[in-house]
């Protein structure tokens, strides 16, 4: 655990000395292709049009490509999802010897206050710290390693307040309702690699202890229609809550646009120490189809039967069923819009089936502001007695402004209102609201 912290440090703090300040400089100083790391979204659409924007495969005159195939990279998302290929990334570059390095930061400060007889408030940090590195071995093979820390586990146990919110155990014995459990320590730790089979074709190997398997759109933070949100979907355990799971392995194809994947990872999510690695167990399985029919669009769907997910409940299984469709285009020299709608099925082997939709965007008018809103509804078992399902939903909207202090750093103020709406046999009272006020410091 000490190397990983001190390797990721390394890359991060390295990467601002060696690169040149942006993403084309510090291609054209590595003297060739300067590879985009996937699960470097997180900040995607914050950069100004006038470098983020760029045709990032047009750099020094050489082929961008992505870590699993002949297409951008810009494509490649958290774990081995993709999002639309306009969605650009953000990274701090280096070069070192043959490997190509990136890192990135983000980092918030949040103060949540939820309303009425359930709600609660906490102060409390939150976001990422990433690094990434890919060597080119030939023109058809590369490797890339990634590993992703997050402050979470520093929030406590409980996690922070989010009303209708459900998901995982804050002690081992008790469920956590209308919370946001932390996220563990160590959020990815993988590898791939990719073999070019000709032009359009490829073949995958990725592992990770944790890892994300091929099930669910990008995780949250990494989508460009969320990365400004400060708040987690409580749709996130319909769709994408298995992006941090202690030990994956998918094997994958692509093809052109296509891309077909076969994961078997360890069904059960983490347990309530965040600073640890849960046992793997490679006990279930999960299958998804990605198209990116054009630059604008990113669609998956993806099936996966998880071995006993919950800790509380080790007698249940669960098959899960996702789609989504994100978008993401550019309105103006400065201006962009992205947005995901996403649909999750819990299918409990006791016969319980629980549906979850989420339509989230964020727009950019400028390159200092991002508007975000959200807008989801679940059913859900964990809110009331007896495993009763409740239909529930909410509706939030926020903004952001970044000050960028130097070609790498900026600083962001900004703050969320949420509706949320629930039966009044669950005992929220009125129509409860959530609000969050947050900063957050961003390095890329």
């Amino acid at each position: 655990m000490r190397f990983s912290v001190l390797l990721l440090t390394g890359v991060v703090l390295a990467a601002p000395a060696l690169a040149q300040p942006h993403d084309h400089a510090a291609s054209e100083h590595a003297g060739h292709t300067m590879p985009q790391m996937p699960g470097m979204a997180h900040d995607q659409a914050d950069a100004p049009a006038s470098h983020a924007g760029q045709d990032m495969s047009q750099m020094a005159g050489m082929p961008m490509t992505g870590t699993l195939g002949n297409y951008p990279m810009s494509r490649d998302a958290s774990g081995t999802s993709w999002q639309p290929d306009d969605a650009a990334h953000n990274g701090v570059h280096a070069q070192a010897g043959d490997w190509a390095l990136m890192g990135h930061l983000s980092l918030s400060g949040v103060y949540s206050n939820q309303s009425g007889a359930r709600g609660a408030e906490k102060l409390f940090p939150a976001g990422m710290v990433m690094g990434a590195a890919r060597r080119d071995f030939s023109e058809a093979d590369t490797l890339n390693l990634r590993l992703m820390l997050s402050p979470d586990p520093f929030m406590g146990r409980n996690g922070y307040p989010l009303l209708l919110a459900s998901g995982e155990t804050a002690d081992g014995s008790s469920h956590l309702v209308d919370r946001q459990h932390p996220h563990d320590l160590v959020m990815e730790m993988a590898g791939s690699f990719s073999h070019k089979l000709s032009e359009t074709d490829s073949a995958f190997l990725y592992l990770g202890y944790p890892g994300e398997p091929a099930l669910g759109p990008p995780a949250f933070m990494h989508r460009a229609s969320a990365s400004a949100n400060p708040a987690a979907p409580i749709t996130h355990h319909w769709l994408d809550s298995t992006h941090i799971t202690f030990g994956v392995a998918t094997a994958g194809f692509v093809h052109d646009a296509w891309k077909v994947e076969v994961s078997q990872f360890t069904g059960r999510e983490p347990d309530q120490f965040r600073f640890n690695f849960d046992p793997p167990k490679l006990d279930s399985t999960a299958v998804r189809l990605s198209w990116n029919p054009d630059s604008h669009w990113s669609l998956q769907t993806s099936w996966g039967h998880l071995n006993s997910p919950e800790q509380l409940n080790p007698s249940e299984d669960e098959t899960r069923i996702t789609a989504s469709a994100q978008y993401f285009a550019r309105v103006g020299d400065e201006s962009s819009i992205a947005a995901t709608l996403a649909w999750g099925l819990k299918d409990l082997s006791d016969g319980t089936k629980l549906h979850g939709v989420v339509l989230e965007g964020t727009f950019k008018p400028n390159d200092p502001w991002s508007v975000f809103a959200r807008g989801e509804w679940v059913e859900n078992a964990e809110l009331g007695p007896h495993h009763q399902v409740n239909r529930v939903g909410q509706l939030s909207l926020g903004a952001v402004h970044d000050w960028r202090l130097s070609e790498n750093w900026k600083l962001g103020l900004g703050a969320l209102h949420a509706f949320a709406f629930a039966p009044s046999a669950l005992g929220y009272g009125g129509t409860p609201r959530g609000n969050m006020v947050f900063a957050r410091i961003i390095a890329e």
